[in-house]
């Protein structure tokens, strides 16, 4: 990252899950959903998405992709 420059999404949320001692596993499963949530709203940003677009995204997964609720927590 250049001097002046704000990090990046992922790199802001990479470096809070590393600070907080997650593991390297959990840190990608992190990542992983959070491009799949931001790709199920045709790449908005998170920032400009509230509660009703996270439980669409946990509804479309319940109901059509039959994820479990382990996974959906």
């Amino acid at each position: 990252m250049l001097p002046g420059q704000t990090p990046r999404l992922f790199d802001r949320i990479r470096e809070c899950l590393r600070l907080k001692r997650y593991s390297y596993r959990t840190e990608q499963q992190y990542l992983h959903w959070l491009r799949r949530y931001i790709l199920f709203h045709n790449k908005r940003h998170p920032r400009d998405m509230a509660a009703e677009e996270a439980r669409a995204f946990l509804n479309d997964l319940a109901a059509a992709r039959k994820v479990s609720a382990a996974t959906q927590n």
